[in-house]
């Protein structure tokens, strides 16, 4: 059941005019009140044809009337609107059962509290099977102001009770993240302009697009005016930002002025403060030649990134940052991927952007790295191969279900359900782009003797998960990746038991396609030799006592023991 409070106005006779009439787009069948306030003592124009929708405004707003001429200051936002409907697949209602959500709503708002004979005036006109209007005027008969303030959240809780006692189809309790709805005039204008998003969701995902682009608020703007779309910034004296508000072209009001509309207006994390603690915080980024074992592309860099995800989740203001992040580098992924995984990735992308928020506060320096992954990638020239493609995407897969899982132990419903949904999408797309490089695997898979020895390292590295692995269709494209790695130099058996450290195979729909992904990222580089690492840390060694002087490199030096010498035997 939503109920979706509307801004406040000032026209009771007009408002009353709507529930009464026709309809704009839905019919309106049979318009009658089913419930109002106490001392209502009305005919119903609905059914009673003496009765007119002037004499009913007029008896709502004497409250409203008696205000205005004892005090100065007039009451000008006095009309409360709120439509409740419910759900398509619940059942129809009694005029009796809306009259007692009627009453439960008006009191949750705080318009007509349980007790309280003096609240504000009400009604509740239903004109249709799976909905009513709430009309309300917000001065009571002793002339103060209900409490209003937080009415939307009581409401929502008093829907959310409704919906158990009723048995109704029970929607998840909100937590002031989402975005604004859609108002109907919203929906209508786009419609009529033959938009396929209203203008605020249009513009809600031309910011996400840009941010992975941008290292800065000032960027950010520049980037989106660059784009077609009106930026009005506001700036102080001394020409710093301090907000901004975005239009989409051609939403234009009654005088043909562009219509703007802030970022906070549009969802609560595209205010200016959460976009610069997101943009401006990372860490200040090397030359790319400066950085130790840089990945060949920006997209091996992307997949190292999400590496560290799995174990850097216990700090809740480190998580929700790298979540943050993580919605950014899914976007900048959509953007740079072919075009034939184009349609899910921003599908995806668009999902995930729930889960990107929650009430716990970021701390945005932790998601720095996978920031700069999508930076990186959203300004690439080179897109990738097919393989390292299919690597990133599995990676992205099992990073948002890390994020689910998260979000539901924090009991976080919607962002939850979103993680879920981009899950989807990106599924899709992951098992698009592995297919052709499965293909070409299992058309070079290794000699049935081979096969059978790495089935055995399959069975020695994972035993709990063997019968499934080699059950797997993808099982001779996963020999092949084998058998390449040990060609470079790699053991089988090591590089399956930590592809099975860092992802578990419990959940995974085939195991074997998540291993291929792994040990193709893991097995690129040749195989480490352990000689030239242990000169390597003599070297970093000696290099430390150079540079810190001999007792303070004594801290970071392993002791020396002395050996004796051996005599030879002449």
């Amino acid at each position: 059941m939503i109920a979706a409070i509307k801004p406040a106005g000032s026209n009771t006779r007009g408002l009353l005019a709507y529930l009464y009439g026709p309809g704009r787009h839905d019919e309106h069948t049979d318009p009658h009140i089913v419930a109002g306030f106490a001392m209502l003592g009305m005919p119903d124009p609905g059914r009673d044809q003496d009765a007119t929708l002037t004499q009913i405004a007029r008896h709502l707003d004497d409250p409203v009337q008696l205000q205005n001429s004892e005090f100065g200051k007039k009451v000008t936002d006095h009309v409360w609107h709120c439509p409740v409907r419910a759900a398509p697949e619940d059942r129809r209602l009694s005029d009796a059962e809306w009259a007692e959500i009627a009453q439960r709503i008006v009191e949750a708002a705080d318009i007509a509290p349980a007790g309280d004979d003096l609240g504000c005036r009400w009604i509740a006109v239903r004109h249709a099977d799976d909905h009513i209007h709430i009309l309300a005027t917000t001065v009571r008969e002793d002339g103060r102001r209900p409490r209003l303030h937080d009415s939307g959240v009581r409401v929502g809780d008093a829907c959310r009770q409704i919906e158990k006692d009723y048995g109704l189809r029970q929607l998840k309790k909100g937590d002031r993240t989402a975005g604004r709805r859609p108002t109907q005039a919203e929906m209508h204008k786009a419609e009529r302009l033959g938009w396929e998003q209203t203008s605020r969701d249009w513009l809600q995902d031309h910011i996400r697009a840009a941010i992975p682009h941008a290292g800065s608020a000032e960027e950010l703007l520049a980037y989106l005016e660059a784009d077609g779309i009106a930026v009005k910034p506001r700036r102080g004296p001394s020409g710093d930002l301090l907000g901004y508000a975005v239009g989409h072209p051609g939403d234009l009001n009654s005088d043909g002025e562009q219509i703007f509309h802030a970022g906070g207006k549009i969802t609560p994390d595209l205010t200016l403060p959460k976009l610069k603690a997101r943009l401006e915080t990372t860490a200040p980024e090397e030359h790319p030649t400066a950085r130790r074992d840089q990945p060949a592309t920006p997209w091996h860099q992307a997949t190292d990134a999400l590496d560290g995800l799995r174990t850097d989740m216990a700090d809740d203001t480190h998580a929700q940052a790298r979540i943050t992040a993580l919605g950014e580098l899914i976007e900048a992924t959509a953007q740079e991927a072919p075009a034939h995984l184009q349609a899910e990735l921003r599908a995806a992308s668009r999902a995930f952007a729930r889960a990107q928020r929650s009430q716990i506060r970021a701390e945005n320096q932790a998601g720095h790295t996978l920031r700069i992954a999508a930076r990186d990638i959203a300004h690439t020239a080179t897109g990738p191969d097919a393989s390292v493609l299919a690597t990133l995407l599995a990676a992205l897969v099992w990073a948002t279900v890390l994020a689910a899982h998260w979000h539901d132990a924090k009991s976080h419903a919607h962002q939850t359900e979103a993680a879920r949904q981009a899950l989807h999408h990106l599924q899709v797309a992951a098992d698009q782009a592995l297919t052709p490089v499965l293909d070409g695997l299992a058309t070079r898979q290794p000699s049935e003797q081979a096969r059978r020895t790495l089935a055995h390292d399959v069975r020695a590295a994972i035993p709990n998960h063997a019968d499934r692995i080699l059950a797997d269709p993808a099982w001779p494209a996963l020999a092949t990746v084998l058998a390449d790695a040990e060609a470079g130099g790699h053991k089988p058996h090591q590089l399956l038991k930590e592809a099975a450290s860092q992802r578990e195979l419990t959940t995974a729909r085939q195991p074997a396609r998540v291993l291929i992904t792994r040990i193709q990222h893991t097995g690129r580089n040749p195989a480490p030799n352990p000689r030239a690492e242990a000169a390597r840390r003599r070297t970093t060694m000696r290099v430390t006592a150079t540079d810190l002087g001999w007792d303070a490199a004594q801290s970071v030096l392993p002791p020396v023991t002395a050996r004796p010498i051996e005599r030879r035997q002449l």
